[in-house]
């Protein structure tokens, strides 16, 4: 179940315009240029209205897409939570038992997606464009403290000084937050997909964090816990889906929910309910000892 952790497995996330394909294009046509095998997960956002989604990810990475070194597998978010789709964790185990040792996971912009992510990956790195007003107020505390690289985007030309300025802001910013590492402290660093600079210092920030994290033994501990909030997700799916498949509560749920809606119930009444259909049918069936 675990793999040697020699692989890197890596969560990228960013607000939309903060050039995470560009970046995934550029810095992955790098690593296999050097020999690594690279896959992209990248989870699509779906409408709620049809169920559709875009999964245009191969038309943003025309020349990575092409590769015959990377995989990249655009998935439908599907409504799950935050847009990490169920499949995603069984994607990364045939990733890494089909020989890729780099492994990125992009996810739908900044939101509860990042928090299902973390807890799939080695390493969360956060992408942010160096414009858009006040930059530490518009991203959340908490996806800040998940990060262990946060990358400042789009460093050339004309954007170079407020890149510089968001990232002395982030330094300051990160020192004030909690360790998450006995062994790491997250880092900012500057890069642009267009000229190049700062990726390759980029890629040997992510080499260290994992060299030093298995020698600590922290990456194993990191994926040993994984894989129980991986059983407990399982579980909760599973468990939501039989009680809403079952015959009793199927059959009630539309009465109860339109008295929900007239106002006749309230809700936590109409969940009790229904919860005691579910177990009061479950124990005739299977009685508990």
């Amino acid at each position: 179940m675990f793999p040697c952790c020699y692989n890197i497995l890596t969560g990228l996330s960013g607000p939309p315009g903060a050039g995470k394909s560009t970046f995934i294009e550029y810095f992955g046509k790098m690593l296999t240029e050097r020999g690594h095998k690279l896959s992209v997960l990248a989870v699509d956002p779906s409408s709620c209205t049809s169920g559709g989604s875009l999964l245009g990810d191969k038309t943003r990475m025309t020349e990575l897409s092409r590769d015959m070194n990377a995989y990249i597998r655009p998935s439908p978010a599907g409504g799950t939570l935050g847009g990490v789709t169920r499949t995603t964790n069984e994607a990364i185990l045939l990733c890494e038992g089909g020989g890729y040792d780099i492994i990125l996971i992009e996810t739908v912009g900044v939101g509860q997606s990042e928090f299902a992510v973390a807890d799939m990956v080695d390493m969360f790195v956060l992408l942010l464009p160096p414009a858009g007003g006040d930059e530490l107020q518009g991203i959340k505390r908490g996806i800040i403290e998940m990060a262990d690289l946060v990358a400042i985007t789009k460093s050339d030309g004309d954007l170079v000084v407020p890149a510089r300025r968001i990232q002395a802001e982030y330094v300051s910013a990160l020192k004030l937050l909690r360790k998450r590492s006995e062994v790491w402290r997250p880092k900012v660093v500057r890069i642009s997909a267009r000229s190049g600079e700062g990726i390759t210092e980029m890629w040997d920030k992510m080499k260290e964090f994992r060299d030093l994290m298995l020698a600590s033994g922290e990456l194993i501990a990191r994926r040993q816990k994984q894989q129980k909030v991986w059983m407990w997700n399982l579980i909760q799916e599973s468990v939501l889906e039989h009680f809403r498949t079952h015959p009793t509560v199927r059959e009630q749920i539309p009465l109860l929910e339109r008295k929900v809606l007239s106002g006749a119930l309230s809700p936590g009444l109409a969940a009790d309910l229904l919860l005691k259909a579910f177990k009061t049918k479950t124990n005739e069936i299977h009685p508990i000892q």
